[in-house]
């Protein structure tokens, strides 16, 4: 249990029993000491206001370096309150994308398909045998019907093997496609 909630519990039991501080605490399992206990607020106002002066003039500083520029300064407090007091201003630098959006900021918007073999999807997939021997797959997919136009297996596929597949089906089906 918190030390504050104890703290709640012994003087329910001082009121309600009538019965010494002392008593209620070691009924509760606190010591007097804990309960007589008052926090001293050292107010985070002066060291708010450093910190925010300091990371409006050194702009690309992230917490590290505003931590040190402090300690230079002669602030003792540790990292942690510096680092509750950095978060509560809303200093936090996240200019850069995750990653795992970085692509998709790229991607274009997705076409209406409208007839077949208008729009064409690739991709590459890649997997291990049973003893290890990797092997990929080029497949092929016309969007409007989502038929399976080519599954291109090998070891190794460069850029040409590629290039010879997509010749290969445009001539078994008769047109290019307008997008890729």
């Amino acid at each position: 249990m918190k030390p504050s909630f104890k703290k709640h519990l012994a003087l329910w039991l001082k009121d309600q029993f009538r019965v010494s501080i002392r008593r209620a605490c070691a009924n509760v399992k606190l010591s007097p000491s804990m309960f007589y206990y008052e926090r001293a607020d050292k107010g985070d106002d002066l060291l708010r206001m450093r910190l925010r002066e300091i990371a409006l003039t050194r702009v690309r500083y992230g917490f590290w370096r505003l931590f040190v520029l402090l300690r230079r300064e002669g602030f003792a407090d540790n990292h942690k309150r510096v680092y509750r007091v950095y978060k509560e201003e809303g200093l936090n630098l996240r200019s850069k994308r995750p990653r795992r959006s970085r692509s998709a900021a790229h991607r274009l918007e997705r076409l209406e398909t409208p007839a077949i073999n208008q729009v064409w999807s690739m991709d590459f997939v890649q997997d291990a045998l049973f003893n290890g021997a990797r092997f990929r797959i080029l497949a092929i997919v016309d969007n409007y019907t989502k038929k399976c136009l080519s599954l291109l297996v090998g070891q190794s596929l460069k850029g040409t093997d590629v290039c010879d597949e997509l010749s290969n089906i445009a001539l078994l089906e008769g047109t290019c496609p307008v997008r890729i």
